[in-house]
Order: structure tokens, then C-alpha cells, then sequence
């Protein structure tokens, strides 16, 4: 037998293997996992956590159970500067990001390997160049998200997020919609969308964030978080915020905004019995 025969079956059982793995022991993996009840302490964590999951139907409740008893099961949390992550953590963390794919595909996450947690806001050097100027600066950051699957968080920010349901702020929001964004291979503020719904996303997402940059040249109160206006990415990732934190004021706003994120999360946070749940 040839080499270049032997190298071809080998390339072939490992594109088999991988399929397999791919679509069959991950979908069975997943099944078996929620054979477990969920327990009930977490599903305390989750009433004292994450508010939203209060006003959730029993089909959506069930919906966000199931998917974070998957995260737990899938995604590794890691405790920074002496910080130590319990199962109040945990919960906090996965509850409010299970949102975001509340009425989506849990595969949306399938991406995000771990969560860093910090207690506070935390520092991050920062090295520039330009041609032969090295710049150095050092940044305060509440969380970031990365193209390689990593999510980084403070504890205090995610603490406030879980302390009021109507915040303008939600940095375990923020982030994870980052992730979303980041499915296409780079985060430009557009989630992976075909057809009319990219259009439609397109046109009205660069007509809200040029107004957006527009009031805040002119010194006008922003309808948004002022934030959003940094680029397009830091612009969906707030929207996500106001859609599922204030999304009366965000529709009275932008409507069609709302409309365009109503289709992506496939959910209305103002008519939460009306969502259904795809697997």
C-alpha cells in the first residue's frame, strides 16, 4: 500500500471521527446530560439571579433550565486574583447568558470554552505601535469577549446586573452578545443572517447607529448608552442590553430596532408567553 494511499484512509477515518463526534456523541452527550433533574437549588440561584427568569412562563423557564445545566456541564469557570467561583456564580453568570439563546439554538454557544471571573473591575495593559513610537497604557475593563471562545467578567458588575431587571447596563449581556457576534468569524456588530432578515438588519442598524453619533455630535441625550456609538460591534452589544433590560424604552425609541432584534433573539421580552423554543 503507498504511502500517499495511507495517508488518504487516515485523513478520511479522521474526517469520520470528527463528524461523529460533530453530530452524533455531542447531540447524545447533550441528551444524556439533561436526563438529570435540574436541581433545585439551582433553580433557587436562578429566581434570586437572574430577574427575567421570575416573569418567564413554565415552557421558557424549563427552556432556560435546560440550557444552563448545559453551559455548567460544557463550559469551564476559572476564579481570578484569589476570586472564588461557587455555584451563585456560576448560576448568576450562565442564567443571564442563556438568554441571549433563549429561543435560539443552544449550538450558538457551542463556541464559548470559559468564563475568567474577577472580583472587580480589572486592569489590562495595553501595547501599541506605530512604525517606531511603542505606545503603553493601561485599561480599567468590567468584561471583554474573545474570538477564541473566552469570556472575561467582573463579579461586582455581574452582582448589579443580577440586582435590578431594569438596568441600563448588563455586562453578562454584553459580553455573550459578543459571542453571537463573533459566529461569523468577526465581531461587526451583524450576527450570522440571510436574505430579506440581513437586509432588513443591514439598513436599519447603520441608519440607528449613524443617528446615534449623530446626537451625541451634537450634544443631544442619546436615545442608547452612549457606548454603543464606540463601532458597530459595541453597538449591537448594548442594544442587547436595552432589548432585554428596557425593551419598552427601546421600542418606543427605535422600533425598527426592536423589530430587527426580535427577529434575531426570535423572542419579545415585553410578550414573553408568545416565544417558542427551537432545540
Amino acid at each position: 500500500m503507498s504511502t500517499a494511499l495511507i495517508f488518504a484512509i487516515f485523513a478520511v477515518a479522521l474526517i469520520a471521527a470528527a463528524v461523529f463526534f460533530l453530530f452524533f456523541y455531542r447531540t447524545w452527550r447533550r441528551e444524556w446530560e439533561l436526563k438529570e433533574p435540574f436541581p433545585k437549588i439551582w433553580r433557587r440561584h436562578l429566581k434570586s439571579q437572574v430577574p427575567l427568569y421570575r416573569k418567564l412562563p413554565g415552557h421558557l423557564k424549563q427552556a432556560l433550565e435546560q440550557r444552563v445545566q448545559l453551559f455548567l456541564a460544557e463550559k469551564e469557570f476559572y476564579g481570578c486574583d484569589g476570586f472564588e467561583v461557587d455555584d451563585t456564580v456560576k448560576l448568576t453568570i450562565a442564567g443571564h447568558a442563556c438568554l441571549l439563546i433563549l429561543a435560539r439554538s443552544y449550538s450558538d454557544f457551542d463556541e464559548v470554552r470559559s468564563i475568567l471571573v474577577y472580583p472587580d473591575a480589572y486592569h489590562v495593559r495595553n501595547i501599541e505601535s506605530d512604525g517606531m513610537v511603542v505606545s503603553e497604557s493601561n485599561e480599567i475593563r468590567a468584561g471583554e469577549a474573545s474570538s477564541r471562545g473566552q469570556v472575561v467578567l467582573a463579579w461586582k458588575e455581574c452582582e448589579q446586573a443580577a440586582g435590578n431587571l431594569h438596568s441600563s447596563h448588563n455586562v453578562i449581556l454584553h459580553e455573550f452578545a459578543h459571542q453571537l457576534d463573533y459566529l461569523d468569524g468577526t465581531a461587526d456588530g451583524a450576527p450570522p443572517l440571510s436574505g430579506e432578515q440581513a437586509r432588513h438588519w443591514q439598513h436599519t442598524m447603520t441608519e440607528a447607529y449613524q443617528d446615534l453619533r449623530h446626537s451625541l455630535g451634537h450634544h443631544h441625550k442619546p436615545w442608547l448608552d452612549p457606548y454603543g456609538a464606540t463601532e458597530p460591534a459595541e453597538f449591537f452589544a448594548v442594544l442587547t442590553e436595552a432589548f432585554f433590560q428596557q425593551p419598552d424604552h427601546l421600542k418606543k425609541e427605535q422600533p425598527e430596532v426592536y423589530k430587527a432584534l426580535l427577529g434575531y433573539y426570535r423572542l419579545d421580552p415585553m410578550n414573553l408567553p408568545e416565544a417558542s423554543v427551537e432545540p
